[in-house]
């Protein structure tokens, strides 16, 4: 009748010891991801564009449609364009979208897994005030701001735009080699089975994008979580828990031809819509995740 006893008690104690393997891993996994986000942007740089003639306010800046003008520039940002709030005790970044800006990382990323949550607010501002609301993720960027519309930098597009949430655009020179199927609309959508096109920046009409393969966007107002993957030049666009759209090799179009760009700063967009961000964070990765 003790034997039985015996059994139990090493029972109990394998299953406790278990636990504790778990719990020990899941910490692991847990100190791989870096937060990007506190309440003071420390690890972020602004640079603000031109802002647009609507705007009443910054009697002395110079004005222009959104795209082509005077910049503000780097770290100048009067109207707050880029914000902290607390709620419930999380650190949200709030974008008024009331001009085109960036929040750029300090920091030059290659090979990691960046995972955060959007969602869209209320307001629009020209010169989209009459359009979707657009935002986005810029990724692999280099070279200097304002490169693009004197804002951006040359840089690769996880397109955050209402409908469209997880297409891919390149900007200022950036391309990318994408499996996809031309529409009758002449744009590209994303097909694993597609051959492969080179699309993005100045590579023709209706060739600057590639649709992703389905919308899986919550509705406004609610958060959306999205993720990038990116390993030696490959990128994953995830939106919600879904891929949709793959990417085989990111590329810089220079006056000499294409030079393969695996590595960059990450800027997040101010793009004429409001928009939240929290839970903002980073993996960087030696491998491919085995769910990919």
């Amino acid at each position: 009748m003790k034997k039985p006893r015996i059994h139990l008690k090493k029972t109990s104690l394998l299953i406790a010891l278990l636990f504790l393997l778990k719990g020990v891993s899941i910490t692991a996994q847990n100190k791989d991801w870096k937060p990007l986000l506190d309440k003071n942007l420390s690890q972020w740089e602004l640079f603000i564009g031109v802002p647009h003639t609507s705007i009443e306010k910054l009697d002395d800046a110079p004005k222009g449609d959104g795209m082509k003008g005077t910049p503000l520039g780097l770290n100048n940002d009067p109207l707050k364009v880029f914000s902290t709030e607390n709620i419930d005790g999380e650190t949200i970044l709030h974008i008024s979208g009331e001009i085109y800006g960036a929040l750029t990382s300090k920091k030059i990323y290659e090979n990691y897994h960046l995972k955060l949550q959007f969602k869209w607010g209320e307001k629009k501002w020209e010169p989209r005030l009459n359009l979707q609301r657009d935002n986005g993720i810029l990724y692999h960027c280099i070279g200097e701001h304002g490169a693009f519309w004197n804002v951006w930098k040359q840089s690769q597009e996880f397109q955050i735009q209402e409908k469209d949430m997880g297409d891919y655009y390149g900007l200022a020179g950036g391309v990318n080699n994408i499996h996809a199927t031309k529409l009758e609309s002449g744009f590209y959508q994303y097909d694993p089975k597609g051959k492969i096109v080179l699309l993005g920046d100045g590579q023709g009409d209706k060739m600057y994008r590639c649709i992703r393969s389905e919308n899986f966007e919550k509705p406004h107002g609610e958060w959306n979580t999205l993720e990038l993957i990116c390993f030696n030049g490959k990128s994953y666009h995830f939106v919600n828990g879904h891929v949709v759209l793959i990417l085989d090799q990111a590329q810089s179009k220079t006056e000499d031809g294409f030079t393969p760009v695996t590595k960059g700063q990450i800027q997040l967009q101010s793009e004429g819509a409001e928009a939240f961000y929290k839970n903002i964070s980073i993996k960087e990765l030696k491998k491919l995740p085995k769910n990919i």
